[in-house]
């Protein structure tokens, strides 16, 4: 089974450095308060690494 996390948007990405917009962008993430689902890879969580001061994670149970 494969592991999911909900990312959520708490904190707003102005003053924030380019990439790091576009990071958050990519995740799925648009407005403060905004969530997605994601995979857990590597590759999702190296993102959420890099926005982890902007961005609220939480694992999902599948039921």
């Amino acid at each position: 089974m494969v592991q999911k996390i909900r990312i959520r948007l708490i904190r707003s990405t102005i003053g924030s450095l380019p990439k790091q917009r576009a990071t958050v962008r990519s995740l799925g993430l648009r407005k403060i308060g905004s969530s997605s689902e994601q995979e857990a890879s590597s590759a999702i969580l190296g993102m959420v690494k890099v926005v982890s001061h902007l961005v609220a994670v939480e694992e999902v149970n599948n039921a």
